[in-house]
């Protein structure tokens, strides 16, 4: 006996199952289509800005560094 000659019974398919199922308007794949969306648009900087040359100036160009006696001890210890 087939399940077509049973009263009441429905053959279903695989085609009807997928008519029957309701998809949902915002699925995980459109969410990380959106997601990749904002971070490439979270990456491109809102205004870009020509860079500026700055003239260091006498301060910032004068020498810092000295070899005063720590430093030396230093050079010493690690033997440099």
């Amino acid at each position: 006996m087939t399940s077509a000659s049973l009263p009441g019974a429905e053959e279903t398919t695989m085609s009807q199952k997928s008519k029957e199922t309701v998809t949902p308007a915002f699925d995980r794949r459109s969410f990380f289509k959106a997601l990749g969306a904002g971070a490439a648009v979270a990456a491109t900087p809102a205004m870009v800005t020509p860079a500026a040359a700055v003239d260091p100036g006498k301060e910032e160009t004068r020498a810092r560094y000295r070899e005063s006696e720590h430093v030396k001890d230093y050079y010493r210890v690690n033997r440099y």
